[in-house]
């Protein structure tokens, strides 16, 4: 689709629970942070990082996102719903 988005890398952080995630293109024009999945409630994408990738915060600015999981989560599967919900984008 038109809208949708290509993670092109996966930058580790300080953060053991956080992962930046490097797009094909931008996703915003700066800054906006979604400390809860009631925050996203009007971006479909963020909506669903939480619902999908069980994400707990997610960050969009420019060319990148971060998103954070809860410490149980695995990273494999966290990445691979990142990248589908990403690619499925309308």
């Amino acid at each position: 689709s038109p809208m949708s988005f290509t993670v092109t890398e996966f930058e580790s952080t300080p953060n053991p629970n956080a992962v930046k995630c490097w797009l094909g293109r931008p996703i915003s024009d700066g800054p906006r942070s979604f400390l809860n999945a009631a925050m996203a409630g009007d971006d479909p994408i963020a909506q669903a990082l939480f619902e999908q990738a069980g994400a707990t915060t997610v960050l969009f600015n420019g060319d990148w996102i971060t998103v954070n999981k809860p410490p149980e989560a695995d990273w494999g599967r966290v990445k691979s719903t990142v990248k589908r919900v990403l690619k499925d984008a309308r």
